[in-house]
């Protein structure tokens, strides 16, 4: 865990009776309670979802947050994401207290910003388009081998910061 970041608990769906439709609809209003109703502050720009294309009503954020896989194939929901749904805000809203790794990267020719716990094991990426930032995804890092890359990725884009 990231030094000193408290994050809110997991939410579990075996707290509600482990009924998918009542979880999934708690994880839900949890995303819009910190993403639509209200919006974390990054450095002063707009903040953002991507909202389409909607499924089942629900933002296209939402989704990346949720289900794992490649979008080519059918998605599914990942129960370790679901429930980390309350941990990107607070990760997001940490970004300028060291409590927090963050740096920046380039993928497919668009600015991303990288925000991860201090051990590497959670990531949430925002993609910069200039005037606002857009929350892109968040995911549990579960290979040792892609944390070793990420923290790399940090050193290296520190080291060329001086």
């Amino acid at each position: 865990m990231s030094s000193g970041l408290v994050l809110p608990p997991l939410v579990l769906l075996e707290d509600f009776g482990n009924n998918w439709e009542d979880y999934f609809e708690a994880i839900y209003l949890y995303f819009c309670r910190d993403f639509v109703t209200s919006k974390p502050n990054f450095e002063n720009k707009r903040f953002a979802l991507k909202r389409y294309p909607l499924q089942k009503g629900k933002e296209a954020t939402f989704w990346h947050l949720i289900l794992e896989g490649e979008v080519e194939v059918e998605r599914l929901p990942d129960l370790r994401r679901c429930e980390r749904i309350r941990w990107p805000r607070p990760m997001i809203e940490a970004i300028k207290t060291g409590k927090v790794k963050w740096w920046r990267n380039v993928r497919k020719a668009e600015t991303r910003i990288l925000i991860a716990l201090e051990d590497f094991s959670y990531l949430v990426v925002l993609a910069d388009r200039g005037e606002y930032v857009m929350l892109w995804t968040a995911y549990c890092v579960e290979y040792d081998h892609r944390r070793r890359k990420l923290q790399d990725e940090y050193k290296n884009y520190w080291k060329e910061k001086g």
